[in-house]
């Protein structure tokens, strides 16, 4: 009888990829590359399998789902986001979507601390100034600012945001404001005050972007948001590019609306080396390292193969999309 095969769509961690090539009860087909798989040959790769094992960067869509396996059991995608599958079609189709909630959720918050320290020593100048050889110390120039008795903002309070809270509030913010759907139960054990975004926009120092995808944040940060924050405001995003308009923040920090900004995140990723935002002196962009240590990629690795196997064998899924 033949093995029911799992097609996936990148190279693993070292870890969790020494797992994959362990599997004696399913045939494994992989894309053996650190690079996204082209799309033609994730349509070819879909076409005779039982479960798929894909990632943020693969499109699970209607031409996707017409080019799989009829008898495609499972889709398990390597991330905690799931903005790139089309899951209404998913769901008619009858497919469970496993995913990797709270394996990487120190990891981001830890990236969402570094880039908000960069962003408001101006490391990123400092950086440069090193590697050309010139400057020293100066009591007067390259002045960036400390978060002692300033606000911190973070829009959507989830994991992460809760995470980034517990991180920066050491810093000695004096206080910390946060927007989600509702006011949270627990809010005082972390000294946090629900409010209205325009409020938050207005009044905070530090704006960390925690929250999800969907076509409620989809480019809310814009001009008309930009226009509500402190000129001494910085802005972090390690949530998902497309919630930041792009030209809206370049104008905002070309215009001295805000101070400086951090990105994990962006459209496309990457941003082409040339983009103004890479080169403009008070943006850092990082290139999507939110998840990216070796505990958190193996752990999300491996869920997302337990995800798998399960759908392939009629078992519940360690963490499956409602």
């Amino acid at each position: 009888m033949s093995r029911p095969v799992l097609f996936v769509t990148r190279e693993l961690p070292p870890q969790a990829q020494k797992r994959l090539d362990a599997l004696t009860d399913v045939e494994v087909r992989q894309s053996k590359s650190t690079k996204a798989i082209s799309r033609s040959d994730l349509l070819d790769g879909v076409a005779t399998v039982d479960g798929l094992l894909c990632m943020l960067s693969d499109k699970i869509d209607e031409e996707l789902l017409s080019a799989a396996n009829p008898l495609l059991k499972v889709i398990s995608t390597c991330s905690v986001g799931y903005d790139h599958v089309d899951t209404e079609l998913v769901k008619r189709r009858g497919l469970p979507l496993g995913y990797t909630p709270d394996v990487l959720t120190d990891a981001t918050a830890d990236t969402t601390v570094l880039l908000a320290l960069m962003a408001s020593r101006r490391a990123k100048e400092a950086l440069c100034i090193v590697h050309e050889g010139r400057g020293g110390f100066s009591l007067s120039t390259g002045l960036g600012t400390q978060f002692t008795n300033k606000t911190l903002g973070i829009v959507g309070f989830g994991r992460i945001g809760r995470a980034t809270v517990e991180r920066l509030a050491p810093f000695g913010f004096s206080k910390i404001m946060y927007t989600s759907r509702r006011p949270l139960h627990d809010e005082a054990k972390l000294n946090a005050q629900h409010v209205p975004l325009p409020q938050l926009l207005a009044e905070a120092d530090l704006i960390c972007i925690c929250c999800p995808l969907t076509s409620e944040t989809t480019n809310m940060f814009n001009k008309d948001t930009f226009s509500l924050m402190k000129s001494t405001a910085i802005v972090v995003n390690t949530a998902r590019g497309a919630i930041v308009n792009q030209d809206d923040l370049l104008h905002a920090l070309e215009n001295g609306q805000i101070a400086a900004a951090g990105l994990d995140v962006t459209v496309p990723e990457p941003l082409p080396a040339d983009h103004p935002l890479v080169k403009h002196p008070r943006c850092v962009v990082l290139p999507h390292i939110g998840s990216a240590t070796e505990e958190t990629r193996n752990a999300m690795a491996n869920l997302a193969i337990d995800n798998a196997l399960a759908g392939i064998f009629d078992q519940p899924l360690k963490a499956e999309v409602e």
